[in-house]
């Protein structure tokens, strides 16, 4: 078809890099650190299949019918229980609205603030689906560079400044690519330019309960909710497939015009899940659940951490997180962890090169590797097989 018959929005929307690099690592022989894959072994396959059985007993047809746009009801409700309880929040069913997985939730936010040419603040290096989903609504992106404990506030504070920005996005906890967790510092800080500058908060925490050491940090907004949009999900802790995951939002204008635009993409999302994870969070110890993911992942990075210190040239960069599912490597200036890419694709290892996760695309001597689904022997030799090309 002739790209005139397409809209400009289309047209300037990237593919998911990722998606293409995931078609390299469909062969089974190689080993793959490319996607952000939960480890199957924690799906609670069989708690999920009493449960399925069991909304299917008690409800009926229901499970199958059409539902409201906002989402199962009991399921916000435990939502907001389990948050107010873990946090100190104080969320109501009202405010929260079931969404089809976050992704969803990023199209939406999107939708609804972004006109074309509004400054939008992202995280440099920021999560790449993220920046796809706004891409597609034209936004003017406004990075701002992370360091080792969160965005510098400098020239975040710079940029409110000098910009009408409309909304910042950010990954406060183990962040997607970087593994960065904000600190308790940067957290009141970032609050307080977001106020002062009317600058809306949207604050995505997928990662959040998969901390090392069992203390999850929650939202930066937990207690001022004013102005903010928080999004989480289920598909790191139960199951990705079922493609389940909310937002938070207290304004009742903004979640109105959201509700709106999700009614009009999908009516609901799929409400036969919703059932099944309402029913597993009544029926099965979540936390306990998450506790074996936590220590699963800890044990898994530790894995991939030794590794790279042993056969990882000194001269290479990376972060130490302390929960979520990613680790990111800086090369030296000037190389480029696409050739590493072409050249590990051919020893049968995959990553993710930084250059995507960049709003300019620039050619990027980064790159980010998943510890998460993968074994211990397996990481062990990824890791020696990038480790030989590095060296030689």
């Amino acid at each position: 078809m002739n790209e005139n018959k397409i809209s400009n929005r289309s047209l300037v929307t990237p593919p998911s890099f990722i998606r293409g690099i995931l078609k390299v690592t469909e062969n089974e022989e190689v080993i793959s650190f490319a996607g952000g894959l939960p480890n199957p072994i924690s799906f609670p396959k069989e708690a999920l299949k009493e449960s399925t059985q069991r909304v299917i007993d008690t409800f009926g047809s229901k499970v199958f019918q059409y539902a409201s746009t906002a989402g199962l009801l009991p399921l916000r409700e435990g939502i907001a229980a389990r948050l107010n309880e873990m946090y100190e929040m104080d969320i109501t069913a009202e405010e929260i609205l079931i969404t089809t997985g976050s992704q969803q939730a990023l199209d939406l936010i999107g939708k609804v603030l972004i006109n074309q040419d509004d400054a939008v603040i992202v995280e440099e290096p920021g999560y790449l689906g993220a920046i796809q989903a706004f891409s597609q609504y034209q936004p003017h992106f406004l990075p701002i560079p992370l360091e080792n404990d969160g965005m510098d506030i400098r020239e975040l504070e710079q940029t409110l400044k000098e910009n009408r920005v409309k909304f910042a996005y950010l990954v406060p906890n183990y962040q997607n690519p970087s593994g960065v967790t904000y600190s308790d510092e940067k957290r009141k800080e970032i609050l307080a330019l977001a106020r002062k500058y009317d600058c809306i908060l949207v604050e995505d925490d997928p990662y959040g309960e998969l901390s090392f050491d069992g203390k999850p940090r929650g939202y930066i907004s937990a207690h001022d909710l004013e102005g903010s949009i928080l999004l989480g999900t289920f598909s790191k802790t139960v199951t990705p497939g079922m493609r389940l995951g909310f937002m938070i939002v207290r304004d009742a204008k903004l979640r109105k015009y959201i509700n709106t635009a999700k009614e009009a993409a999908d009516l609901h999302s799929n409400i036969f899940s919703q059932y099944i994870i309402w029913d597993y969070m009544m029926h099965n110890p979540i936390e306990a659940h998450i506790a074996q993911i936590r220590n699963l992942y800890k044990a898994q990075c530790q894995t991939m951490l030794s590794a790279m210190a042993e056969y990882f040239p000194k001269e290479v960069t990376f972060t130490k997180p302390a929960g979520g599912m990613f680790i990111w490597a800086t090369l030296p200036k000037g190389q480029s962890a696409m050739k590493l890419f072409e050249k590990a694709k051919a020893e049968k290892v995959a990553f993710v090169p930084g250059n995507p996760f960049y709003t300019d695309g620039r050619e990027a001597n980064t790159l980010r590797l998943n510890y998460t689904n993968s074994s211990h022997e397996m990481i062990e030799e990824g890791i020696i097989r990038i480790g030989k090309i590095l060296t030689t």
